[in-house]
């Protein structure tokens, strides 16, 4: 995976994600979770980005129970289930073995995607693991203060906002000097340069010869 280039991802990312939607048989769609997370086991990504992996079959066996209690229906509740983690797995192979300053230039230089949109994206996805960690940090300084979390549901929604307040002035400081920054950086201007190489390769040509064939074959199949 590392050794292609983030437009090859890109276009991965989409075409597994239509496969998932246009697919609607949950045997399908077990299919192609489980082709996914084999490509994750080979790329070596698997058991280093398990946390995310089991966050996400944990939001799709929701997602199931959910409309299982909407609908009543058992096939139903497992075709969504599995399309949302059919969806979602793929994005950790993009994240995970894409810089995300080869993203932006990939946005922008092959996407044609105007640098302002492709920079919030990048940088939306750079303070994912900020947030997250900070999130922790002020539960952890919470409880030293006496803070519980635990208790009933309406207990623990008001706990929460003792934690939830100083996140979201940590988060607006932290756009605050982020809009600084750039702003003295002369963000915005006319031109951009970028150092990463987005060309493609022999492999990557192959990637998308491939996913053109999958697609036409699932096209008839469907």
């Amino acid at each position: 995976m590392e050794r292609l280039v983030p437009l090859t991802k890109i276009l991965m990312t989409l075409v597994v994600s239509v496969w998932a939607i246009l697919l609607r048989d949950w045997v399908s769609l077990l299919v192609l979770v489980v082709v996914e997370l084999g490509v994750l086991f080979v790329a070596g990504l698997l058991f280093k980005q398990h946390k995310a992996v089991l966050a996400l079959t944990s939001f799709a066996v929701f997602l199931g129970l959910v409309q299982f209690i909407g609908s009543g229906d058992v096939t139903s509740a497992i075709v969504s289930g599995l399309r949302m983690l059919a969806m979602t797995l793929v994005f950790i192979c993009l994240l995970a073995t894409t810089k995300l300053q080869d993203l932006t230039a990939a946005l922008v230089k092959q996407c044609k995607i105007p640098y302002e949109y492709a920079f919030m994206f990048t940088a939306a996805l750079r303070f994912v693991p900020d947030f997250i960690a900070e999130s922790h940090a002020v539960q952890e300084a919470q409880a030293c203060r006496g803070l519980s979390l635990e208790g009933n549901f309406i207990k623990r929604i008001k706990s929460y906002v003792s934690v939830i307040q100083p996140l979201l002035l940590k988060s607006l400081g932290r756009s605050e000097t982020m809009a600084l920054s750039l702003e003295l950086r002369g963000f915005g201007g006319p031109t951009h340069s970028f150092a990463a190489s987005v060309g493609l390769k022999s492999m990557d040509y192959a990637v998308i010869a491939g996913l053109i064939v999958i697609s036409l074959l699932l096209l008839i199949y469907i």
